[in-house]
């Protein structure tokens, strides 16, 4: 693989961009052309509904010919009328945010602070779980403090 194929792939798996089933892409356009690169999920998508818009082909051959289910057609599409481009550009997994430290959590936190004392996080996780059966992770519970602290709480 040339250097620069090797940065782009380099750069479109650092931001989610990389389609790992490029060898599933049968369209033509992609054989004739090294603009049209499988790899590069985005455009791959853009191009399945594309092909589907302006093309006229049916929902299905375009599923097939780019590597995807009907239902993944149907999931970028709305993606794509909802947001545009930015639509085609795969989300992150995982949650958006600390869904398990919710304010209950941390006034708890805050409480056993103030009743004990600075403590490790280790034991902050395991009182969160002896006292509200949430399990956290210590990272988690740092970075909420962290995200405190810099808003001067």
């Amino acid at each position: 693989m040339s250097n620069a194929r090797n940065q782009k792939e380099q750069y479109l798996r650092k931001h989610g961009a990389f389609n790992a089933n490029a060898d599933a892409v049968a369209d033509a356009l992609f054989d004739q052309s090294e603009f049209f690169d499988p790899r590069d999920l985005v455009l791959v998508k853009y191009e399945m509904l594309r092909r589907v818009s302006d093309d006229g082909i049916s929902v299905v051959e375009a599923a097939k010919r780019f590597g995807f289910s009907r239902a993944g057609y149907y999931k970028t599409l709305s993606a794509f009328q909802r947001l545009g481009l930015v639509g085609l550009i795969p989300a992150r997994p995982g949650p958006r945010q600390a869904h398990k430290l919710t304010d209950d959590i941390l006034g708890f936190i805050d409480e056993q602070v103030a009743v004990r004392g600075p403590l490790p996080t280790a034991e902050l996780v395991a009182l969160i779980l002896q006292h509200r059966g949430v399990c956290v992770h210590p990272r988690s519970v740092e970075r909420a403090l962290e995200r405190r602290e810099k808003r001067g709480r």
